[in-house]
């Protein structure tokens, strides 16, 4: 995910407009990070494509899919709560009704869900969704199926994904597929595989369709969209053996990301997730030359501590990050940030939680996701480090942090009342159906009166009031990107 959306949020399910002749009915269900979303609906397209239209009742499905994060042991854990309802409904309710996992989580746990457990009927790991026909064969024909191979080039390029419950506004694009950093608490580079580029032509295609569809804004996603690479195809970390010709003419994220600015002026453009190690100093700067490419970056930083970064295998120290952070705050000043940490990593220390304290107090993040380390089994971490950081204390080291968190978070959005900022109407507010709901181009939510605006629309937004996450204001009416 909406600045990320949390791995251990509610599933949603997923709605798609209904296709006249499609017999079947399917209940998707998505959990994860922001490419999970973005594959359930390359899932609902390929199986729209072969008879089955989603529903949003569970009772009445016949293939239930259930999109799983693996990140965190508590993820994993609401993930079987849910296969134990669909259970139940096949049980009581519907006994004809398949039920099947994807994928990290079916990457990791393969073959024990169909063999061990027995709770499910299939198994399809990230990269094997195009399989997902031939695997419903086999469950029809009364055959658990499981395809879990991880690809070394699919990158769904080639399928126009099916935006799924969209309000026609924002959109995700997926640019890149897996991860080569092996940071040592991470199951990504096993669940997802290594790390390799889609075809630029294919991601200008996919987001012209957007445009002409009345979509306002993209988000291109990856697990490390920094080190987005096309050269042709293949694995990045084979370009070393790439002919001079594709290393002449490959394309890397700051030449995409200045070509998807220039072709649509009048969109709105996002990335995640970045890497400190992989930003480069001139995607800051092609950020800094388009008004339509928000000024907004997920950095994540996992730790303060040089010596607990070494151990995590972070390709970045505390001293580098903060020089990267500095860069950016010089080349754009009003831009945000937002971190991912973890807490109590093996063999932290007080010191090292105290470089964690005062990393935030310098950077001074607008926002974050902040976790304990929960033990990934088959990760480097697992194997090779003891889980040392009695429980009680990762607690209290992570109330810390939040409540530190949570006062920067305040400062920070304090920092725009009195300002006119660009928003773009989302969707009606939660709280109050007399309000529009956006959010302003370093990704903080602004609410106002709804007037005579509409959504989709870009407005110039007065600041006057705020929590320590939302901006509240009045629109003062239309901005540039709407001329």
């Amino acid at each position: 995910m909406e600045k990320v959306i949390d791995e251990e949020k509610q599933g949603e399910s997923l709605v798609l407009d209904q296709k006249a002749g499609n017999t079947k009915k399917l209940f998707i269900e998505s959990y994860g990070c922001q490419m999970n979303f973005s594959d359930s609906e390359i899932v609902a397209s390929i199986l729209y494509e072969n008879g089955y239209n989603t529903t949003q009742n569970l009772e009445d499905a016949d293939l239930v899919l259930v999109n799983t994060c693996s990140i965190r042991d508590k993820a994993e854990q609401t993930i079987r709560k849910r296969l134990q309802k669909y259970n139940a409904v096949k049980r009581d309710i519907n006994p004809n009704m398949k039920v099947g996992v994807l994928g990290c989580m079916a990457e990791r746990l393969k073959s024990q869900f169909l063999e061990e457990e027995k709770i499910v009927d299939l198994v399809v790991g990230p990269d094997a969704y195009k399989d997902l026909p031939n695997l419903l064969s086999e469950v029809e024909e009364g055959r658990d199926a499981i395809n879990v191979i991880l690809s070394k080039d699919e990158t769904y390029g080639d399928i126009s994904p099916v935006r799924l419950n969209s309000n026609g506004v924002n959109a995700f694009v997926s640019i890149t597929r897996g991860c080569d950093n092996m940071c040592t608490f991470c199951v990504v580079p096993f669940t997802r595989g290594r790390e390799r580029s889609r075809e630029p032509q294919s991601i200008i295609a996919e987001i012209q369709d957007l445009h002409d569809k009345g979509f306002k804004e993209v988000m291109l996603l990856g697990q490390n969209v920094d080190s987005y690479l096309w050269y042709g195809g293949g694995l990045k970390k084979d370009f070393v053996k790439a002919t001079a010709m594709e290393k002449a003419t490959s394309v890397d994220f700051t030449q995409l990301l200045d070509q998807c600015a220039t072709l649509f002026p009048k969109m709105r453009f996002r990335f995640s997730t970045s890497n400190p190690q992989d930003m480069h100093i001139e995607v800051i700067e092609t950020m800094a030359k388009h008004h339509n490419i928000c000024n907004y970056i997920h950095l994540p930083v996992q730790s303060g501590s040089t010596r607990i970064l070494k151990e995590m295998n972070r390709q970045h120290t505390r001293e580098e990050y903060i020089a990267l952070v500095d860069k950016i705050y010089e080349i754009i000043p009003d831009i945000s940030l937002s971190q991912d940490i973890i807490t109590g990593f093996p063999t932290e220390t007080e010191e090292d939680h105290q470089d964690t304290l005062s990393l935030l107090e310098h950077v001074k993040y607008d926002f974050g996701f902040m976790f304990s380390y929960s033990e990934r089994p088959g990760t480097m971490a697992a194997r090779k480090l003891e889980d040392d950081v009695p429980e009680e204390v990762k607690k209290r080291r992570l109330s810390e942090i939040v409540a530190l968190q949570q006062t920067i978070a305040l400062e920070r959005t304090q920092r725009f009342l009195g300002q006119e900022m660009e928003v773009l109407i989302e969707r009606e507010s939660k709280r109050s159906d007399q309000q529009w709901s956006g959010r302003n181009s370093q990704n903080t939510v602004v609410v106002f009166p709804k007037e005579n605006y509409k959504i989709g629309e870009f407005v110039m937004v007065k600041m006057t009031d705020c929590t320590s996450g939302t901006l509240i204001g009045k629109a003062v009416g239309y901005s540039e990107l709407m001329n």
